[in-house]
């Protein structure tokens, strides 16, 4: 099995943040799970010279250590540290804002817990000066970090390192988040947006005092969307990148869907009309359904094989599968791609 870095810590941080009575042998046991997949994570790969899993997944598991109190090895932490400085986190050309915003909260972290000796804390304090400097320099015209997803990463960047009052980036980024709101639809994103929202970010999950508070929480229920009347047509392409892919497209056709369909609804649609075989398979993640394979092509973690969602002529798409919805005429293309 491969490591289960990411998902553990993301389920630690949030056990973290929602004050759960005291079971200190069963979060131990957590901790310590944690810390083994985080060895395994690199030792597994060291001949790649990369986590098996990613540097994204890798950052999160010293972030939850750190905001659990727990000390990591500083070899660990200099492995982060060398892949931030000699430029790895990127991967496929895209952007890399989000693994290196985790990854500069998790140097503040343990910086500001002092988890580290001085020399050390001097380098992770230069590494997210450098992180956040990209950031600024990065940002596009609509006051993204990268995308709408990564944008909160980033700004809890700004507000761990006690700048985002006088920052004009973060400004621009805080408006740009508000104005879109509605792309936050799962547990996972909005996690990472909420506390940006309050003008807090995940460190200050290590510092909270938890105690009794009524139980003040209530299921909301939500009216469905309404449907929007008639039809449009997407274009559906499958592209492959790979050196062993002959031809180089495998899909294109027109795929005719109802006006309100999402991506998921056309990739549905295309799987049931013919004559041209079209199959495909998602993975539920806390983000939504993940395209996991398509016409028998399989992104693979190990190989480092991804499925990449772009709009003609080469727009990656910020939104999953099952949340982005396509204008009439538009070409999609899914293409497998290397990270």
């Amino acid at each position: 099995e491969w490591p289960e870095t990411g998902r553990l810590a993301l389920y630690l941080l949030g056990l973290r943040a929602t004050c759960p009575p005291p079971e200190p042998s069963a979060q131990r046991s957590l901790v310590t799970w944690l810390k083994y997949y985080l060895e395994k994570d690199w030792a597994g790969s060291r001949r790649h010279g990369h986590p098996l899993t990613s540097y994204y997944q890798y950052s999160l598991g010293v972030l939850a250590l750190c905001v659990h109190g727990k000390r990591v090895r500083e070899e660990v932490i200099r492995r982060l540290l060398a892949a931030e400085q000699h430029g790895r986190f990127g991967h496929g050309g895209g952007s890399a804002v989000d693994t290196e915003a985790v990854a500069a909260l998790a140097f503040t972290c343990l910086e500001r817990e002092r988890l580290v000796g001085a020399r050390l804390a001097a380098e992770l304090r230069a590494a997210t000066r450098g992180v956040r400097r990209r950031m600024v320099e990065a940002q596009d015209r609509d006051g993204f970090f990268g995308n709408v997803y990564s944008t909160p990463w980033a700004m809890q960047v700004f507000i761990t390192t006690t700048v985002c009052q006088t920052e004009p980036a973060y400004g621009r980024a805080m408006a740009a988040l508000l104005g879109n709101l509605d792309a936050f639809t799962t547990a996972a994103t909005v996690a990472q947006a909420l506390p940006v929202l309050h003008g807090r970010s995940y460190l200050d999950i290590a510092s909270l005092r938890c105690r009794e508070e009524p139980d003040t929480l209530t299921p909301t229920y939500t009216e469905p969307l309404p449907e929007v009347p008639g039809n449009k047509t997407v274009q559906l392409v499958v592209e492959c990148a790979q050196p062993r892919c002959s031809p180089r497209r495998l899909y294109d056709r027109p795929v005719p869907v109802p006006a309100g369909a999402s991506l998921l609804d056309v990739l549905r649609a295309a799987a049931t009309q013919g004559p041209h075989n079209f199959t495909f398979d998602t993975q539920d993640t806390s983000q939504g359904p993940f395209l996991s394979s398509v016409a028998g092509l399989e992104a693979q973690q190990q190989k480092r094989r991804y499925w990449q969602l772009l709009t003609a002529p080469g727009a990656r798409l910020q939104e999953g599968v099952a949340d982005y919805r396509p204008r009439d005429g538009e070409t999609l293309v899914l293409r497998l791609s290397q990270w």
